[in-house]
C-alpha cells in the first residue's frame, strides 16, 4: 500500500524533485538501488553536492522529456523513463527506479508502472508495444512486470556478468490491446 495519506503521482522533474533524488539516490557511495538496477554496467557516480549533481548528465536525463519523477505528495522517491529503441519502427521501452529502499514495498512500483504504461499508450497512440528490459538478478522487477500484465518475450542467457556470476537479460512487453483488456479502469 502507498504510505498512509500520501498521494502518488508522476510529475515532470523540478529542481526540488532533483534534489530529493540526489539525496536518496546519488549522495552516497553505495546506495542499495545500484545493486539491482543494472549493476553490471558499473556506471554509478556519487555526487558530493547537489550543485555537482545538478550539472551532471544524470540530472540532464532526469530533467528531459524522457523521464518523470515518482512523487509521494511532493517528495520525489524515484523516476520512470521512456526510451526509443527505434522511433522509426515505433519500438519503445520503459523503466522505473525507486531510489530509497524504504519505498520498495507497499505497491508503489506496481501502481507507478501501471500509471506510466497507461500514460505512454495515451501519449503515443501510434505505439502498439511497450517493452521493459531487466536482468535475472532482479527477481522483484521480473515479478512486477508479470504482475501487471507484461509478458516475458525473451531471455538472453548469460549475457550479464556481475561479481563472478553470469545472469540473463530478460525482456518483457505488453501490447496495447492486452493492456486495454487488463486495465480498462485506468
Amino acid at each position: 500500500m502507498t504510505p498512509k495519506n500520501k498521494s502518488l503521482t508522476l510529475k515532470p522533474f523540478s529542481l526540488h524533485h532533483l534534489n530529493d533524488i540526489w539525496q536518496d539516490g546519488f549522495s552516497n557511495e553505495n546506495p542499495e538501488w545500484t545493486k539491482w538496477n543494472a549493476p553490471y554496467f558499473n556506471d554509478y557516480t556519487p555526487y558530493n553536492t547537489f550543485s555537482d549533481f545538478k550539472q551532471s548528465s544524470v540530472a540532464d536525463y532526469l530533467m528531459s522529456t524522457s523521464c518523470k519523477s515518482i512523487c509521494l505528495d511532493e517528495k520525489a522517491v524515484g523516476m520512470v523513463s521512456k526510451n526509443w529503441i527505434d522511433e522509426a519502427t515505433r519500438w519503445l521501452e520503459v523503466g522505473i527506479v525507486i531510489y530509497n529502499p524504504e519505498y520498495w514495498h507497499g505497491e508503489i512500483g506496481t501502481k507507478v508502472l501501471k500509471m506510466w504504461t497507461n500514460e505512454i499508450f495515451k501519449q503515443h497512440p501510434e505505439v502498439e508495444h511497450i517493452g521493459l528490459t531487466t536482468w535475472s538478478g532482479n527477481p522483484r522487477m521480473m515479478h512486477l512486470a508479470e504482475k501487471i500484465g507484461y509478458t516475458k518475450e525473451a531471455q538472453i542467457r548469460k549475457v550479464r556478468y556481475f561479481q563472478g556470476v553470469y545472469y540473463d537479460s530478460v525482456k518483457y512487453g505488453v501490447l496495447r490491446e492486452e493492456w486495454e483488456k487488463l486495465h480498462r479502469n485506468l
